[in-house]
Order: C-alpha cells, then sequence, then structure tokens
C-alpha cells in the first residue's frame, strides 16, 4: 500500500482541543454539540466552521488550529475557537471545560454524533468505543519527509510519560476516585489500534502495517490508528496523543512548547545521524504505566539496567536541553511554563485537593470550568 506524505517546511505546529459541554445547574455533561455547530457554521463554506468539529459524541466539540509557526500564534488561533463555543454554550445554559475523564457523568448516557464513520466505529467496537467518554488534546508538529516521520516518531516514543504526566487530568470516572492520575489513557487503550505504536522502522514498514490492516478491514484509513505517537500522512506532521486534556490554554502552550522544541531537537540529532533508537518495548509499556498511575510523582525507568529517575526531575532536565531551542522558534516563555506546571501540580493533583477527599465533584467541575475561563490554574 503506497501512503503519500505531505511534507512540511519545518516544524510547523497545530493543536487540537476536545471541550465538553456541561450544563451549568447540573454539571453534567450535555448533547449539544450538532445544535452548537450547526450555529457556529452558519455563514461557513458547506455550513461548517473550518475550526469547530464533531467528536464521537455530542457532548463534546474539538476545536482545532490552522498550520501556525509558532506557539504564540497557535494559542491566540485557539482562543478565538474556544470564545465562539463558549458564547453559543452559555447562551444554552451550558459551560466548556477540557479535562480527560468528566468527574461524573456515566457513558452511557452520551449519545452519539450524528456520523456515519462514528456509527460505524461504534457498531464494530461495540463496548470498547461506546464508553470513550474520554478526552484530549493533540499537538501536530511539520516533519520534511516520511523516513524523518518514522525516526522521529520512535525516538518521541521515550516521551511518552512526561507528557502524559504533566497534562494527566483524569482521576474520576463516573463519580469515584480510580486512584490514576490519568484513568484516560487506560481507557483508550482498550481500542485495538489505540495505546503505544508499533515497531516501525521505516516508511516502507509503516505502509505495510497499514496496508495490512486495510486489506484485512481491520481499518479503513489511516486516521482509525490511535497510536500516542504517529506519522499523519496528509498533515506532513508527527502527531503526540498522548495527552489528557489539558484546563487552561496557557498548559496547552506549555505543553506545545516542549512537543514542537522536542521535535525540532530530536529532527537535528536526525540530521547529524544521532536520532535516538526507539526505547526497549517493556520500559515504554511500564513507564506509560508509571506515569498514568502517579502522574509527576512517577519514577520512570531510564536505562536497561532498571535504574529509576523522577519523572519531576526527568521533565525539568528535558526542559533545560530543550531551551536553545525553544529560544530558535520563539517560544522560550511558553516552555518556561512547563516549570509552573510542575510547581503548582497538574490537573489531576488540583482536581483533588477541590474534591474534598472526593466527596464534593461538583466542585471539580466548578475548578475546570473556571481554570478554562480564566486560563489560570486553580481558577
Amino acid at each position: 500500500m503506497h501512503i503519500d506524505f505531505n511534507p512540511s517546511a519545518g516544524p510547523s505546529l497545530g493543536v487540537e482541543m476536545e471541550l465538553e459541554l456541561v450544563d451549568v445547574r447540573t454539571g453534567e455533561l450535555a448533547s449539544a454539540a450538532s445544535e452548537i455547530l450547526a450555529e457556529l457554521g452558519s455563514g461557513h463554506p458547506g455550513g461548517e466552521h473550518p475550526k469547530a468539529k464533531h467528536e464521537l459524541f455530542e457532548c463534546c466539540i474539538e476545536i482545532i488550529t490552522g498550520i501556525c509557526g509558532t506557539v504564540a500564534e497557535a494559542r491566540a488561533d485557539l482562543a478565538g475557537t474556544l470564545a465562539e463555543v463558549r458564547e453559543a454554550a452559555a447562551s444554552r445554559g451550558l459551560t466548556v471545560i477540557c479535562s480527560g475523564s468528566h468527574p461524573t457523568s456515566s457513558w452511557v448516557d452520551q449519545v452519539v454524533s450524528p456520523n456515519e464513520r462514528y456509527g460505524r466505529l461504534v457498531h464494530e467496537m461495540q463496548w470498547m468505543a461506546r464508553r470513550l467518554q474520554i478526552f484530549g488534546v493533540h499537538v501536530h508538529v511539520g516533519i520534511r519527509s516520511p523516513e524523518k516521520a518514522v525516526s522521529i516518531a520512535n525516538a518521541l516514543a521515550a516521551y511518552i510519560p512526561h507528557f502524559l504526566a504533566l497534562s494527566a487530568s483524569s482521576p474520576y470516572w463516573e463519580g469515584r476516585d480510580t486512584g490514576l492520575a490519568s484513568c484516560r489513557s487506560k481507557v483508550f487503550e482498550g481500542l485495538p489500534t489505540a495505546g503505544l505504536p508499533a515497531p516501525i522502522e521505516n516508511w516502507a514498514d509503516f505502509e505495510m502495517y497499514m496496508g495490512t490492516l486495510v486489506s484485512a478491514e481491520a481499518i479503513s484509513t489511516v486516521r482509525e490508528v490511535w497510536w500516542d505517537i504517529r506519522p499523519h500522512p496528509d498533515f506532513g506532521t508527527v502527531e503526540l496523543r498522548m495527552c489528557d486534556g489539558i484546563p487552561t490554554l496557557a498548559e496547552v502552550a506549555a505543553v506545545a512548547a516542549l512537543a514542537q522544541s522536542l521535535v525540532a531537537h530530536l529532527d537535528q540529532l536526525d540530521d547529524e545521524g544521532h536520532a535516538p533508537a526507539r526505547q526497549r518495548d517493556w520500559i515504554l509499556r511500564e513507564n506509560k504505566w508509571r506515569a498514568g498511575r502517579h502522574g509527576t510523582d512517577a519514577g520512570l525507568i531510564v536505562d536497561d539496567q532498571g535504574t529509576v529517575r523522577a519523572a519531576v526531575d526527568e521533565i525539568a532536565d528535558l526542559v533545560a536541553m530543550l531551551e536553545p531551542k525553544a529560544k530558535e522558534l520563539g517560544c522560550a516563555a511558553e516552555l518556561a511554563s512547563v516549570g509552573a506546571i510542575l510547581e503548582s501540580g497538574p490537573s489531576y493533583q488540583r482536581q483533588r485537593a477541590a474534591s474534598d477527599g472526593g466527596r464534593n465533584l461538583w466542585a471539580v467541575v466548578d475548578l475546570l470550568a473556571r481554570e478554562l475561563t480564566s486560563d489560570r490554574p486553580g481558577g
């Protein structure tokens, strides 16, 4: 199977953010996406807003950026669409939040969006798809060639736990504390083509993988492979998909700066013939589990001898290493904000602090709403 890759000139940036629609009276998810998107699409070609889209369930609207050169541009792009969605939601007694899971709502109450693709997915995956009441933030970074996309994706795999720990925001599931920092990461892994990326060695290997699954009718398009990191041939990017929903645009910008700087750094190493090899699968799997379970409190395995370092130290060292690259890309301030996340604590910690020991999950929803509105952790 031949797959064309549309190369990007440099480390361009795109961000996708899945927003939850919430009833301000009850704090529960509200199935209003079609109504809101119809309003927002009015006046646009085909009646569709170019930067606000359906997701699997009617309780979710995905907002996306165009192709951006800088993190600041991407943040401003998201902010503009977010303001439109928030205004349309408010007129219906709704607000919006962004987190890996909703603290209390049940997946059985969610309505599937009226899209043939989603209908096919639910029909085939059944319970595994119906319970996908989860929400994420995805970051695309432009890549110059398909072979580079594979090389950089393989090197990026070692950093899945870093991004997951920083973004972890789904400690609650249907009214209960799961004990995890990110239950979203485990729920998503229930799909057969989600989770850790397959060990792909080169572009021909990627084409063979996709060709096999398409021929077997396991998938119909590349878009149905939901790895934590995947090459995106149409966009000419590497897409980082491991992050939970992130409650503030400031934190989204910090994570985007980390992604753009890291990809640019790995791209340079690849040019020099020094791109890191993919980490061993058993280390990747264990480290992702640790990040999903313990967040930034995790200890991460850093070598084949089983040496463990604190995730916070690993992330801090990564930020320090990437500072020169971030300056080149104009996102030094946003990259520095990763330190603020480590200092104040990621969302899963803030949610638990607000919940009165898990007894008041309404307060958690209120916190998430205030955080997105104020663009400040803690609201």
